[in-house]
């Protein structure tokens, strides 16, 4: 048996165990590798071949003319792979006709769906880990727009993509869009957490002490879900917007209306997918110190800072915030790297633990909910 947190791991895998890293996905890729090494590590299970690692070698070259390709260094042949790729990570860059071009998440999806291609259907079995899914803010119809997340889900479903691994989408429903496909969605619930208790030990996470606000409806899940395990209260904000315009691609905010109990003394927590300009998440964090809250800590699994860091500094420097607690599971920006007010959960152990129990067909219910271990920390401390 191999051991993991919850449960262990008994008979034998559906195959061989093998990862794929898209461009960007490499440094996520590596650590779990070592987790997986680590942890079967003295067992028959570990990689194949005389090497020292899942990862299959693959590389992603473009022509001059920026057309691009997938191409296989090693055999995949009978391999349970999982293919991870991060759509966020503007990072990579690449040339076009003399200039660098960062890619953009269109591109991520094409390298993916060219190595997907490239396996031509040897593998035993594919799994797509795709933390920030592609096009998960396009997952409704509000007017004549497309649906991008339905038509990628699809497409991966025709490609022979068995199963989809992701973390906090956007709206979820979206896999309504694949019903005979596996779409599992998990969330930093716990690594967040820890992070808030390790960097803050002096916040108790009481309800005469802490509360959670949701910064807008569509976030209300998340909210509840904290809310819930650590037995506090909740609040929200409804954003009133202004449907007759459409400013950046989307409708601007006209005000934000705050619904619960009052704050004053409180310590606030929010919780929210994505921080990307972090105008909105800026604007509640003012209105609740402006209302009387001790200290704000706002969170997002993938802070994207699609704007710079430079209003996060400032309002850092007012006392608008705290911290800002997120997870690697995307591409960081250096510059977010050293500012004192960033602190980062590292989600590679539990990806390696989902990976690890998905090889051997183990269920992974008490993966998606994580609210046993949420209460052992609740204990410790």
């Amino acid at each position: 048996m191999v051991p993991l947190d919850d449960f262990k791991l008994s008979g034998n895998p559906v195959a061989p165990l093998a990862l794929i890293a898209t461009p960007g996905a490499e440094d996520f890729a590596k650590l779990i590798d070592e987790r997986l090494k680590k942890l079967f590590k003295d067992t028959d299970f570990g990689p194949q071949n005389g090497k020292d690692t899942y990862i299959i070698d693959s590389i992603y070259p473009r022509f001059t003319s920026g057309d691009g390709k997938a191409l296989l260094n090693e055999t995949v042949r009978g391999k349970d792979l999982y293919i991870i790729t991060d759509v966020g990570n503007r990072g990579v860059t690449y040339d076009f006709f003399g200039q660098k071009i960062p890619m953009t998440p269109d591109e991520h999806y094409a390298n993916l769906k060219r190595i997907i291609c490239a396996c031509q259907n040897k593998p035993t079995r594919i799994t797509v880990i795709m933390p920030m899914l592609y096009g998960g803010r396009q997952h409704r119809r509000n007017a004549r727009e497309s649906l991008d997340c339905a038509m990628m889900l699809q497409e991966l479903q025709s490609l022979g993509i068995k199963d989809i691994i992701t973390f906090d989408a956007h709206d979820p429903r979206v896999q309504n869009a694949v019903p005979y496909m596996g779409f599992d969605n998990y969330f930093p619930h716990y690594q967040v957490l820890k992070l808030l208790t390790k960097n803050f030990p002096d916040v108790k996470l009481e309800k005469n002490s802490l509360m959670c606000i949701s910064p807008d409806e569509g976030a209300m899940g998340r909210n509840i879900y904290y809310a819930s395990v650590l037995g506090v209260d909740l609040g929200m904000f409804y954003k009133r917007r202004d449907y007759t315009q459409v400013v950046n691609g989307r409708n601007p905010i006209v005000a934000h209306e705050y619904l619960g109990n009052p704050v004053l003394g409180m310590n606030v927590f929010v919780a929210d997918d994505i921080i990307a300009t972090g105008d909105s998440i800026l604007k509640l964090a003012k209105e609740i110190k402006e209302k009387g809250a001790e200290k704000v800590f706002l969170t997002a699994t993938f802070a994207i800072f699609s704007e710079g860091v430079e209003k996060f500094n400032k309002a850092y420097e007012e006392g608008i915030f705290d911290a800002v607690f997120s997870t690697n599971l995307t591409y960081t920006p250096p510059e977010v790297e050293g500012c004192k007010w960033y602190y980062k959960a590292d989600m590679s152990k539990y990806t390696s633990i989902i990976i690890a129990a998905s090889n051997f067909n183990e269920s992974v219910s008490n993966l998606i909910d994580p609210s046993a271990k949420i209460e052992a920390l609740l204990n410790r401390i």
